[in-house]
């Protein structure tokens, strides 16, 4: 990746930990983790968003079931302090820094046999039932790190608007995950691929227009993560990178075809994608969608709401076959997705 004049990228081992938090009340550090089993074709996506300054941890807890159920729980959790990934009965744990990391929860989860009723999530989480959930879970790194924060030649942070901050830093890496899952009675050992992240700084969800996001393992060597953000100024920006010949190419040009249903969910799409190693062209179908939303006022009192859609998704890339997630999200206005409104 082409940086600015004047800047570097910065990534030290002790990223791996807590920060201190900035005296933006929308502080934000998070970490995040997803893994499938293609064997079992069970799998999910894990995630605790620490805003200390405003005294609570985004807990979310996705289990995507072999039969298509998908078991949710999201909390706004109390905290006190930034100094632990550990909230909502969710845990993180840096083990060896940019090695190995251990997830781990212990609580309930909402059990959807349709997660499309989700978007009304009120109404999900009354008509469905609550089961109880553990989850013990080994990460071990298979790539190296991709990402970082970028600051100024001489170290210096970047000055960011609050108001219009997504994130500072952020650093992403493919892993393979192995260990238990459960779900009420059910059970499964697993082992599988996927890709976390990490990111810290002011954020709000409405700072980006709309963006897809797709985290792809294929194996322990071969892995893919297409990202595409686009502001109001309508100007797609593609990103990314594909884990191949153990580094890390990145993708320079990327174009997301996607099918869609009724309520504009994303049900496949095709990617094409370049780096200066090669081209590539990936087939995605998703196999279950979950959508998410995410909900708060402008400063003078607009009503915002940002809808995420999670699909675990099957891909295939030549002759490999992998799985990951469709992430697509998008500002709504006027009921659909700024992405299909023009």
């Amino acid at each position: 990746m082409k940086l600015p004049d004047g800047m570097k990228m910065r990534l030290d081992p002790q990223d791996e930990y807590t920060h201190t938090p900035e005296a933006a009340k929308n502080y934000n550090e998070s970490m995040y983790f997803n893994m499938f089993d293609p064997q079992q074709k069970v799998g999910g996506w894990f995630r605790l968003g620490n805003r200390p300054n405003e005294g609570y941890a985004e807990m979310s807890n996705c289990l995507y079931l072999p039969d298509g159920r998908v078991a949710f729980m999201f909390k706004r959790a109390e905290i006190t302090h930034n100094e632990a990934m550990d909230a909502g009965g969710m845990r993180f744990d840096v083990v060896e820094p940019f090695k190995q990391l251990k997830v781990t929860y212990d609580g309930k989860a909402c059990l959807l046999s349709d997660p499309l009723q989700m978007a009304d999530p009120k109404q999900a989480f009354a008509d469905n039932p609550r089961v109880a959930v553990k989850m013990d879970l080994d990460y071990t790194g298979l790539s190296p790190m991709h990402g970082g924060e970028m600051v100024h030649e001489d170290g210096t942070p970047l000055d960011l608007d609050p108001e219009k901050s997504f994130l500072r830093g952020h650093y992403e890496q493919h892993m393979a995950a192995s260990g238990t899952i459960q779900v009420g009675d059910e059970r499964w050992r697993v082992a599988g691929y996927g890709v976390r992240d990490k990111s810290w700084g002011p954020r709000f969800w409405q700072a980006i227009y709309w963006y897809r996001w797709l985290p792809m393992s294929f194996g322990p060597d071969f892995g893919i993560v297409i990202s595409i953000t686009c502001g109001e100024d309508g100007t797609p920006k593609p990103g990314g990178m594909v884990f191949e010949d153990g580094k890390y190419w990145d993708i320079l040009d990327a174009h997301i075809e996607a099918d869609w249903d009724e309520h504009f969910y994303q049900t496949g799409l095709k990617a094409h994608i370049r780096t200066e190693k090669q081209a590539y062209e990936v087939d995605g179908k998703v196999l279950s969608l979950i959508p998410l939303r995410n909900r708060r006022k402008a400063p003078d009192g607009t009503d915002m709401m940002t809808r995420i859609t999670e699909g675990m998704t099957e891909y295939r890339c030549g002759d490999r076959v992998g799985y990951g997630l469709s992430e697509f999200l998008d500002q709504i206005v006027d009921g659909k997705p700024v992405s299909l409104a023009a």
